[in-house]
C-alpha cells in the first residue's frame, strides 16, 4: 500500500497536534495518509495505553487517514539504535512514502527530540539496498523518501516554512478532541499536567492563527527541513 504522506509520532496525538489540519488538508486534496505511533504513551499522567488506543482510532477516523499503526516502542525509553531503526524502515519501505512527517527536532518532552532523529536517520537507511528487512516474510525494497519534514510541538521554534490550513482548524482540534484522557476537562479529578490546562489547548488555535497571520491568512501550520527547499518559479511561493 503505498502512501503519498507518512507522519511519525513518538506518541498518539503528537501527530495531530503538530500537523492535524495539514493533513486533513492534503486529505481533502486527494492525498493518501498513514500515521505511526512509536510508542502507546502508556508512561503519561492520564488514561492508559488501551484508553489512548482507541483515542487513536477514533482520531485517525475523524482525520480520515488510509492507515494507523503502532510500534510498541517503550516510552520515554527507546533509543535510536539499529533494533528500533530497522522497525521504522519496516513501515517506510512498506508504505513507501513521498514525505514523511516526523516529530520537532527539539522539545519539552525528551521522546521528541529522540523520535524525530530516529525516524530521520531511518529514512535515509531506508535507502540504502544492502539494509535488509522483511514485511510478513516477503523481501521489502530500498525506499527514501523524497522529503523529510518536522513539525513543531511544544517549544515555539522558527519554521522554516508554514502551510496555509484555513479551512481545517476545526478538523484538527475535533481530531485533538478525541484524545479525552489527555487534555483540558474541567470535570477530571486526574491529575493536572503541562497539556492538560485550557490555555494550552487554547493555543493549538491561537498559534495557528498568528501562524496564519504572518503569511496573510486564517490559520497556518509551521514545518522545520533537513535540506534546503527548492520551488519552479517565485509564483509558487504564498
Amino acid at each position: 500500500m503505498k502512501l503519498d504522506i507518512l507522519a511519525f509520532g513518538a506518541h498518539p496525538d503528537d501527530v495531530e497536534l503538530g500537523c492535524g489540519a495539514t493533513i486533513a488538508k492534503e486529505i481533502s486534496l486527494g492525498k493518501s495518509v498513514g500515521i505511526v505511533d512509536l510508542t502507546r504513551g502508556e508512561l503519561g499522567t492520564r488514561g492508559s495505553a488501551a484508553i489512548r488506543a482507541t483515542e487513536a482510532e477514533r482520531s485517525a477516523k475523524i482525520l480520515g487517514v488510509t492507515a494507523r499503526e503502532n510500534l510498541g516502542f517503550a516510552d520515554g525509553f527507546f533509543v535510536n539504535d539499529r533494533e528500533h531503526q530497522l522497525k521504522i524502515i519496516e513501515m517506510i519501505r512498506k508504505y513507501q512514502p513521498e514525505i514523511v512527517l516526523c516529530n520537532a527536532v527539539e522539545d519539552r518532552h525528551i521522546d521528541h527530540g529522540k523520535g524525530s532523529k530516529l525516524v530521520s536517520d531511518a529514512c535515509f537507511l531506508s535507502g540504502l539496498i544492502k539494509v535488509q528487512t522483511t514485511h510478513q516474510g516477503a523481501s521489502q525494497n530500498q525506499w527514501r523518501p523524497k522529503q523529510v519534514y518536522h513539525y513543531i510541538q511544544w517549544q515555539n521554534l522558527t519554521p522554516d516554512f508554514v502551510v496555509d490550513v484555513s479551512g481545517f482548524i476545526d478538523k484538527k482540534i475535533e481530531a485533538i478532541k478525541a484524545y479525552s484522557s489527555q487534555f483540558y476537562d474541567p470535570n477530571s479529578e486526574e491529575p493536572e499536567t503541562p497539556i492538560t490546562s485550557k490555555n494550552f489547548f487554547d493555543s493549538v488555535d491561537y498559534r495557528a492563527k498568528d501562524l496564519g497571520r504572518l503569511i496573510g491568512v486564517s490559520h497556518a501550520e509551521g514545518f522545520t527541513v533537513e535540506r534546503l527547499l527548492g520551488v519552479n518559479e517565485l509564483g509558487d511561493v504564498i
